[in-house]
């Protein structure tokens, strides 16, 4: 942590008696977060109950703020498909064959294919499918089964969902990346909120929050990065919270320059050492996947998987540290 951020968290412990977010459904233009200051280690840890001399409080400003009062794709601030990169590997990873690239990842084993209104799959036309539902300033990511006429048209995938992306519309280095939402359940459902490199490639990638369809009440955090020698390395927690289908929570991550803080409804609840790798602005990604061959929790869709499925999500919202260190950009 450099000096200038040291100081500046002195001054606050001091000042701050209470944290500035009694009221977890908004996003205020200011937060104030409970961070841990003592040395970091590689080996992420679980944050059991958090030591008052190895914390303090970080004040932050808000950068960024969906509250989806309006469609998604009205903003220009979402693009509902991965939108790839230089140092991804081949197009063929975003979706396999005869999947028209960026619409699934066929690779984790998924079984829907991500579109939006202007879509057409194998069709000339767009077929006008909206995965994105709003109402009363809550979006719903709504995943259903395959009409059987559209499945020709739409290669064969079981269902069709959506994703949302901020790639080329917003990244940022360091700071805090939040989302308000239920998690929804049922065999082959996997919600998730995530972040990538804005430079394309892959690790590192940050896992917010991950729910397992499955078990009800289980949601993932996860940090990945690759090692010197290629090997890609992950280190995280599963986490029990039994309404996470029923009730809005706080799920969020703090990047900072030594370490990374993931929280639940703004409480710190595990922490790791920036591995190697964190270099470059991340771009964040909401999406609804159904089935999955290695994401345990998961499991392919089967005749029992909801035929549709909603995840409701209150808002996103991203802060910066307000003493953003010498020579860092703040936004993108």
């Amino acid at each position: 942590m450099t000096p200038q951020v040291l100081v500046l968290i002195a001054g606050v412990l001091l000042a701050a008696p209470a944290l500035a977010q009694a009221d977890l459904a908004a996003a205020p233009a200011g937060l104030t977060l409970q961070v841990t200051t003592d040395p970091s280690s590689i080996a992420c840890r679980r944050i059991e109950k958090l030591d008052p001399a190895s914390s303090a409080f970080l004040p932050l400003h808000r950068t960024f703020h969906d509250g989806f009062d309006t469609h998604p794709l009205s903003t220009g601030r979402w693009v509902p498909h991965y939108a790839g990169g230089a140092a991804w590997p081949e197009a063929r990873y975003w979706g396999g064959d005869g999947s028209d690239f960026k619409r699934k990842t066929s690779a984790n084993g998924e079984q829907q294919i991500y579109v939006d209104p202007r879509y057409g799959g194998r069709s000339t036309t767009p077929l006008g499918l909206d995965p994105f539902k709003v109402r009363n300033g809550v979006l719903s990511i709504v995943a259903r089964r395959t009409p059987a006429e559209l499945k020709p048209v739409l290669f064969n995938n079981e269902y069709i969902s959506g994703i949302l992306t901020t790639q080329g519309t917003f990244s940022q280095k360091y700071g805090y990346f939040e989302l308000r939402s239920k998690i929804p359940v049922g065999i082959g459902v996997w919600p998730a909120f995530w972040l990538l490199a804005d430079d394309g490639g892959w690790p590192p990638e940050v896992d917010v929050m991950e729910g397992r369809g499955q078990r009800p009440g289980d949601l993932v955090m996860t940090t990945h990065w690759r090692i010197p020698t290629g090997r890609i390395e992950s280190c995280g927690f599963d986490f029990a919270l039994p309404d996470a289908a029923t009730e809005f929570h706080d799920y969020g991550v703090l990047w900072m320059q030594d370490r990374i803080i993931y929280y639940i409804d703004r409480k710190p609840v595990s922490d790791i050492k920036v591995p190697i790798g964190f270099n470059d602005p991340m771009y964040m990604i909401v999406n609804l996947a159904m089935g999955s061959k290695d994401f345990g929790g998961v499991g392919f869709v089967d005749g029992q998987s909801p035929a549709t499925v909603a995840f409701e999500i209150d808002r996103i919202s991203v802060y910066q540290i307000d003493a953003v260190p010498m020579g860092e950009k703040d936004a993108r």
